[in-house]
């Protein structure tokens, strides 16, 4: 079966897919993935096939409209600002997808924000449409609606706020979309995506427990891991500097882009010294840079190899890096800077992995040296006994299902 996978997004929102897409293919499927073009060699380095979309999303977060995003000091702005900046490139990105899935595919796998586009190109063109999500987007009366925050409403509100952000959600592609349908001769719809779908999410349900009240058609199936390079091999200065003394704190904010990288650099050294322990300061988009006897700054490097050998991690807070935090089994410190992120934050340390949260816009050294503290005090058992639950899933397995179903 030719399998298209179309995902845009940051890096983070590409990764998983190159995991499920390697499983698809040994399982005998044609797989492709459509993403951003700054992923081609990273696509193609697992001997996928690879279609094009158009925007940089780097350009886009490090542009005027992305900074504001990110500067952004409540879940109401930070929405606001999404909205502006994800409608300067919604047409482009609908042609784009358009573009790739008629490349030719039997079925369509579409992420999140690729899903309204692609489930439009499918009933067009008579092609099976399953939304992979890597964040539980659906209105629940469990918890509110990612973008608002970690703080639940009570059950009633909960599920009303999570309808009124998936009506605003849509509102994104809504003009672009509404264009593609009448050039496909489709007739209009209500909503944009129908509610009894299949959506198949790439996460855990020891993490997110799936709710009782989403559709039926909504299911949660465990991880996506991503695959990496296969001619990775740490610097010799990493090796070292890990030999050299006591697990150190990794460091890294992975695709969010942050204009001022000296001074969050120098936020972070700082912090770790007061907290007395050793920064690996990984670069990022945000090419942060540091150099000292007790911190060394890093490129690239593969989640699964260095996560492990260090004693916590802080991060943004993104589905994939929190992911591999409890895949590795060793506590965050969770730094979140918007949108879903403030989610993943509350589930780490909900599962008592995590201190709570230290929003972005406020922090501090002080502040962040005391959560580094209480990361690395909590005791090993509790995220080793969430990895080894992690490891027992398979979330590739319901997805090659719902294939054979359409086979």
């Amino acid at each position: 079966m030719r399998v298209l996978i179309v995902t845009a997004g940051s890096w983070g929102d590409v990764a998983p897919y190159t995991g499920l897409a390697t499983r698809l293919a040994a399982a005998g499927h044609d797989v492709a993935v459509a993403t951003h073009t700054r992923f081609a060699a990273r696509i193609a380095a697992h001997r996928l096939t690879f279609r094009p979309l158009p925007l940089d999303p780097r350009e886009e977060l490090a542009s005027g409209a992305g900074q504001g995003l990110a500067r952004a000091g409540n879940p109401a702005l930070a929405m606001t600002r999404a909205v502006r900046l994800a409608r300067t490139f919604a047409p482009r990105l609908t042609r784009g997808v358009e573009d790739a899935v008629r490349g030719g595919a039997d079925v369509l796998l579409a992420s999140a924000l690729a899903d309204p586009v692609c489930a439009t190109l499918g009933e067009a063109l008579r092609i099976p449409c399953i939304g992979v999500y890597l964040q539980p987007l659906t209105p629940t009366g469990d918890f509110p609606p990612l973008v608002s925050g970690a703080r639940s409403y009570g059950r009633p509100a909960n599920r009303l706020a999570g309808h009124a952000v998936w009506a605003a959600t849509e509102q994104l592609f809504a003009p672009a979309v509404r264009e593609l349908r009448r050039e496909l001769g489709l007739p209009p719809r209500r909503t944009l995506l129908p509610r009894d779908r299949t959506v198949l999410h790439g996460f855990s349900q020891s993490v997110v427990p799936r709710p009782a009240d989403w559709p039926a058609g909504h299911r949660i199936t465990g991880y996506w891991w991503p695959e990496h390079s296969p001619h990775w091999q740490p610097d010799p200065r990493l090796a070292a500097f890990l030999d050299d003394g006591p697990p150190p704190v990794l460091a890294g904010f992975g695709s969010f882009v942050e204009a001022d990288s000296a001074r969050l650099s120098a936020l972070l050294v700082r912090a770790c010294r007061l907290a007395r322990v050793r920064l690996v300061l990984q670069s990022g988009w945000s090419g942060l840079h540091a150099t000292g006897d007790d911190v060394l700054t890093i490129g690239e490097a593969p989640h699964p190899w260095v996560f492990p050998r260090t004693a916590a991690v802080i991060h943004h807070c993104g589905a994939g890096t929190s992911a591999a935090g409890l895949r590795a089994g060793v506590p965050a410190v969770p730094v979140p800077v918007q949108l879903d992120q403030h989610f993943w934050a509350a589930r780490l340390h909900r599962l008592g992995v995590a201190p709570r949260p230290l929003r972005y816009q406020r922090l501090t050294a002080a502040d962040l040296a005391g959560a580094i503290r209480t990361a690395v005090a909590i005791p090993a058992a509790r995220p080793r006994a969430v990895a080894a639950a992690l490891a027992a899933e398979d979330g590739t397995a319901p997805v090659l299902a719902a294939l054979a179903r359409l086979g």
